[in-house]
């Protein structure tokens, strides 16, 4: 470990908690629906969809039918990017000639960029057209992104609003989100993208000589516009197969640092945002902190791990941290941070081999995800992901002083804590079973590509990625099966949806109630107590759930590493 890498994490930090402010505000206007200076220009756009598709922004729905057009909209848009990837090969601008995915290859994808998950069973350079990688996949990195911010503000308004029957209007927030919000950030984004050598083109190929004289073929393509969204939607997919490990996608340590915050600046702008909703920025203030206590630890826990390196090579004179599967132009502490980061946010993106971890490095990613999307979380589903353990936090509490759980003025009853246990739920559900599964059919076993523990974590890695809709992988399971492409595809599903809906549920349960004010005999939801419980109720449930599959895999991968076998 080194000065530069503690700093790096620390002030990767700092700049977070300074954008939290600004980016809020601005999440909030939208959240509103205020006219900001973006709306001489974008406003007729946004006037002209309503238009064509018959859509009143001011009508607002009740929690069943925002969550029903959602859904059917999901639906429609993973339908049409299901026709596009499997008819590619009869699509214009596929300069390659690539031939369309099977039927299972086809909706895994489907499913996995709907989800906000994009999980990548295949090679994007060898297996998908430009058209493809455009119209079929970075449009749905707009549309899921917006989604998870409309579900977010849909439960702000839950809990903001005074006896309503009304949660907001799903096709408003989407279409707000995505024309004030993620497209003019992207638009910047991919200009500096360009700018830093990432390429921009319609062009299939480039013929390179290597310094040891063969010609090797390198694929291009619309790069710059996709790893924009990529990021700042904490999408993950990537154009290339190596994903931000490729210097066509992450050119330098610069845009590698820029990418990281922009995973995680719209989630830690979602809290301030929530906190001026309710009325009361230090909840916003509290639930941020929370959100960086748990991702502090994992970082470093993740970096020290990973500059101790690997005790076995150490005994045969190879000393030095762990730097398999890394890139030298980002080293230790910035793949170590960016695992972290990339697994808190539910972004999937990656810029190292997380395969070559060393165990309990690589646990802290597996981990992260096996929280629920409550360390920052994916755009949108990080927050509403940490209030439903918020609710949950806030029952124990109520128990605790003996009153009826409140939380920003609600009262929490039976009905919300019931939806937030069962939306909780699907998470060890969907890993656990799905785990299981795999592990004893003769199919599931087919896929990893080690023995032991570490391919036990293998399997348990993408069952966890793809319910927690992260999308990144140990990259050492062959999943590209239709076993594994069928139940992932399941579980991205499930872990997407099973737990908006229950949201959408709790949000309208919370309009309808009146709004208590604090009194003396009120837990509080602020200070230093409020955030350690919340904390530790998240750590014990993630620990009591997920500690015996933990301890199959990577901890046993450890235990075995410290007495000299790998795997």
């Amino acid at each position: 470990m080194t000065v530069q890498g503690w700093m790096l994490i620390v002030v990767f930090v700092a700049l977070l908690v300074a954008l939290a402010k600004p980016v809020g505000l601005w999440l909030f206007a939208i959240y509103e629906g205020r006219r900001t200076p973006l709306h001489v220009v974008l406003g007729p756009v946004e006037r002209g969809f309503y238009k064509l598709a018959g859509v009143d922004p001011n009508a607002e729905q009740g929690w069943r039918r925002y969550a029903l057009h959602m859904l059917a909209f999901q639906l429609a848009a993973l339908l049409f990017t299901y026709l596009v990837l499997r008819f590619q090969d009869l699509l214009p601008m596929n300069p390659r000639g690539l031939a369309g995915l099977s039927p299972d290859g086809a909706m895994n994808t489907a499913i996995s960029f709907t989800t906000n998950t994009n999980w990548q069973w295949y090679s994007g350079e060898a297996a998908l057209s430009n058209l493809s990688q455009m119209l079929g996949l970075t449009i749905h990195n707009f549309l899921s992104a917006a989604t998870g911010i409309a579900i977010a503000f849909a439960l702000f308004r839950g809990f903001a609003r005074k006896q309503a029957s009304g949660i907001g209007n799903f096709w408003a927030d989407m279409t707000r989100v995505t024309l004030y919000v993620l497209l003019p950030i992207c638009v910047v984004y991919a200009l500096y993208l360009i700018a830093s050598g990432v390429p921009q083109t319609f062009a299939a190929l480039v013929d390179a000589t290597t310094l040891e004289g063969a010609k090797q073929s390198i694929a291009l393509g619309p790069v710059a516009s996709q790893e924009a969204i990529k990021m700042l939607g904490t999408n993950g997919g990537g154009f290339f197969n190596a994903n931000s490990a490729h210097p066509f996608e992450n050119p330098s340590a610069l845009t590698n640092f820029v990418q990281m915050l922009s995973i995680f600046m719209l989630g830690v702008g979602l809290t301030y945002t929530f906190g001026k909703a309710v009325g009361n920025r230090r909840q916003g203030w509290a639930i941020l902190a929370a959100m960086l206590t748990l991702f502090v630890v994992g970082a470093g826990v993740t970096y020290w791990q990973e500059a101790a390196g690997n005790p076995v090579l150490h005994h045969l004179g190879l000393a030095g941290g762990n730097m398999e599967g890394k890139e030298v132009r980002f080293g230790i502490a910035a793949s170590a941070l960016f695992a972290t980061v990339t697994t808190a946010a539910s972004c999937g993106a990656v810029n190292a081999m997380h395969d070559s971890f060393t165990a309990l490095g690589g646990l802290v990613p597996l981990f992260n995800m096996e929280l629920g999307e409550v360390v920052v979380g994916g755009v949108g589903a990080g927050i509403y992901g940490f209030l439903l353990f918020a609710i949950l936090a806030v029952f124990v509490a109520g128990l605790m002083v003996g009153r009826t759980p409140e939380y920003v003025g609600k009262k929490i009853e039976g009905r919300e804590v019931k939806l937030a246990v069962l939306a909780i739920a699907v998470l060890p559900l969907m890993i656990l079973g799905g785990t299981a599964l795999a592990s004893v059919l003769p199919a599931g076993l087919a896929g990893p590509l080690n023995k032991g523990p570490h391919g036990f974590t293998e399997i348990l890695y993408a069952f966890t990625s793809a319910t927690a809709n992260n999308g990144s992988a140990f990259a050492g399971l062959t999943a590209g099966t239709p076993f594994y492409n069928g139940l992932l595809g399941v579980a991205m599903w499930v872990g997407r949806f099973f737990i908006i809906v229950p949201v959408l549920a709790i949000a309208g349960s919370l309009a309808a109630k009146q709004v208590h004010p604090e009194s003396t005999g009120s837990f509080p939801t602020t200070g230093l107590l409020w955030i350690g419980l919340l904390v530790g109720i998240i750590l014990v449930l993630g620990g009591l759930t997920f500690l015996p599959s933990l301890a199959l895999g990577p901890i046993a991968d450890h235990l075995a590493m410290i007495h000299g076998q790998l795997f």
